[in-house]
């Protein structure tokens, strides 16, 4: 280990979910890459050693993680992913597909109760997700992860997910070093050699897509998507050993009035669906944030033997979200979604596109369109642009024509796990 390394932070990185969302996080990640080609800043050396995804986060987490000895290429290969994606490579959306799964699940919450004692295999969710275990065969390579462990370019990847069996949140990981698993109350950490099964377990949205098997210490157990009763999205980068964390948001921390939308009568199952899906995926990280940066405040306030005996640490933080309403962008691309999955959706109130639109907020996560996924990504480069100081500051990195005085962190953030 070079003494640069004994110098530099150990950086995580922390993705949320958000389904179709996470097109954003590509954008971001692909302006810092950018940013750090044009400073000519450790080019050679991946700048996240710890990386921890929950849902469409996990796939992105663990596909910049496999290829971590070649950090620009690897978030190449999302780019091109996700600015040509099309909902077929996520979940069938012909007709016979949609019918199978969307249309039978349907069926079955109205009339169930006349069906169920025939029918022997249920539908399990509403969209069927089997395309999407050939696109992670794809772009998530498993099988280079050891090696990227063993040589240092990474030091832990997590992969969370929700089990229904138990009822409680685990984080999967795997390290480069034995490190000790964590328990919280409802929060589990277990070691284990990661999968693209944990993938599809991470990012099964709640009845959108079907939970996922997975072995927790020897016996099996039905996941779904992480973000659910995940209360503390930061917490295992920290216990993973990241001393610097950068943590990029799905939806706005604070979000503003939105569009302001006619009272069309009761609410739909749409509006429903989605209001559900906004707190599942989007609520967490903001309140976890809020909750360090009180921790922060009062560690400051201690005298420097009381810091000392606290197993609560300052740590330095920078969180990147969408300066724009994700429902309002949505909205404005809902007719690209395909035919079959149009009419479905329109039977629970996702209608209409632009200022008519209904259920874009259920719409958001499932617009896996490149005319979205490339607006998503648009808004995610220009945050970064926008705050291009602060992500210079944050890394330590200077501009090749100015290179003098050293940046200062511009948000720190207290790390614990109170």
């Amino acid at each position: 280990m070079c003494s640069s390394d004994l110098e530099t932070p150990i950086t995580g990185l922390v993705l949320t979910g958000g389904g179709a969302r996470a097109a954003y996080q590509v954008g971001v990640l692909g302006a810092i890459a950018r940013l750090r080609r044009e400073t000519g800043t450790d080019l050679q050396r991946n700048p996240f050693a710890v990386m921890c995804g929950t849902s469409a986060g996990a796939i992105n987490a663990s596909a910049l993680a496999c290829q971590a000895d070649r950090f620009d290429a690897a978030v190449e290969i999302l780019t091109r992913v996700w600015r040509d994606f099309h909902a077929e490579q996520v979940y069938r959306a012909d007709s016979l597909g949609v019918i199978r799964s969307g249309a039978q699940w349907l069926t079955m919450l109205s009339i169930g109760w006349v069906l169920a004692r025939w029918r022997r295999a249920r539908p399990r969710s509403l969209l069927d997700n089997s395309p999407l275990s050939d696109l992670l065969a794809r772009t998530v390579f498993f099988e280079r992860l050891p090696a990227m462990l063993k040589a240092r370019h990474l030091q832990a990847l997590a992969i969370t997910a929700s089990s229904y069996s138990s009822g409680e949140h685990v984080t999967f990981y795997q390290s480069a070093s034995p490190i000790k698993p964590w328990t919280r109350t409802q929060r589990f950490a277990v070691p284990a050699p990661l999968t693209r099964t944990h993938l599809l377990a991470s990012s099964a949205i709640p009845f959108v897509f079907p939970a996922a098997e997975l072995d927790r210490a020897g016996r099996l157990e039905w996941f779904g998507d992480g973000s659910m009763r995940q209360t503390a999205p930061i917490s295992p980068a920290i216990h993973l050993g990241a001393q610097r964390l950068l943590i990029i948001g799905a939806g706005r921390m604070h979000e503003p009035p939105g569009r302001q939308v006619p009272n069309m009568g009761y609410p739909s199952l749409a509006q429903v669906a989605g209001h559900a899906l906004q707190g599942i995926f989007l609520d967490a990280l903001a309140v976890d944030v809020e909750r360090m940066e009180r921790i922060n405040r009062t560690l400051a306030l201690l005298p420097e033997d009381a810091r000392r005996d606290t197993p609560l640490r300052p740590i330095q933080a920078l969180v990147i979200a969408p300066t724009q309403r994700l429902d309002d962008i949505a909205a404005r691309h809902q007719a690209s979604m395909p035919a079959p999955v149009r009419a479905m959706l329109r039977g629970m109130g996702v209608t209409g596109q632009g200022q008519d639109a209904r259920g874009a907020a259920l719409a958001s996560y499932l617009l896996f369109e490149s005319t979205y996924t490339r607006e998503l990504m648009e808004l995610g480069a220009s945050d970064v642009a926008a705050r291009r100081q602060e992500v210079l500051d944050f890394f330590g990195w200077r501009p090749k024509q100015a290179a003098t005085a050293v940046a200062t962190p511009q948000s720190v953030v207290a790390a614990g796990d109170p």
